[in-house]
């Protein structure tokens, strides 16, 4: 069973400070269908509260009664964000419970939806800039150059935190069963060398040039810290574990 292979990063379900204005929330494990399998995954959202008082949800878990009543205790719930096309799945039970607020579409996520059967409602879409409703507070890119998917990065600019998905997963092998710990060094995402997983660097082959300029810009931001969707994220030094985790693009 999944719950065999991966620790949680317990609590679960329940909001963790990350500094001023910004919280994680470490979720259940999923399994995600790949190379005819099913592989296992940790899971983390990002919440964000914004000037207006509003929450900003960033690659949204399963949503909880618990959690509900935790996030409800913050502020309203005004946007919901898929942040690339493999992030979305309960976005719809989010848009249900919180029909005020806006989902927004990563490149390429409602398309990937539909060929899943997955039903979900989006009602905008993201860019290369963010929208007024978040410009004042958070900077965004689309990460170019995959052949399989580009992924929506963010930078919260009070607390200098950089909001990543599967651009960088770092698994702690003491939290991965023995049989898997293999796998993540294989593909280059254990602890503390973790770094886009290998078949989503090869999607990268001939087009780097695109994916160095995104690279460039989250540099420009010189974050401290970077929060990942798997696996341990980076409470500091994060730019100097963001050159680290792009040698690749070198």
């Amino acid at each position: 069973m999944a719950k065999d292979l991966l620790t949680l990063y317990e609590p679960i379900n329940t909001l963790k400070p990350v500094d001023e204005g910004i919280w994680i929330v470490d979720g259940p494990i999923v399994q995600m269908a790949m190379y005819g399998t099913r592989i296992p995954f940790t899971t983390r959202m990002t919440i964000v509260r914004l000037g207006s008082g509003g929450l900003w949800c960033h690659s949204p878990i399963e949503l909880t009664p618990d959690l509900q009543a935790e996030i409800d205790s913050l502020g309203p719930v005004e946007h919901l964000v898929s942040p690339n096309k493999i992030h979305y799945a309960h976005i719809q039970s989010w848009v249900e419970a919180y029909p005020h607020a806006v989902s927004w579409a990563s490149p390429g996520v409602r398309e990937r939806a539909a060929s899943q059967h997955i039903p979900v409602t989006f009602h905008a879409d993201l860019g290369d800039e963010p929208p007024p409703e978040w410009i004042a507070e958070i900077d965004q890119l689309i990460f170019r150059g995959s052949r399989f998917m580009d992924e929506v990065v963010f930078f919260h600019r009070q607390s200098q935190t950089l909001i990543l998905t599967d651009l960088i997963e770092n698994f702690e092998p003491p939290r991965v069963a023995k049989s898997l710990r293999w796998v993540i060094r294989l593909v280059g995402i254990a602890d503390p060398n973790g770094k886009t997983p290998m078949d989503l660097r090869m999607t990268f082959l001939g087009r780097k040039a695109q994916a160095r300029q995104g690279y460039e810009q989250m540099l420009a931001w010189a974050p401290e810290k970077i929060i990942l969707a798997h696996g341990r994220w980076y409470p500091e030094n994060g730019t100097a574990e963001l050159k680290r985790a792009f040698q690749w693009l070198e």
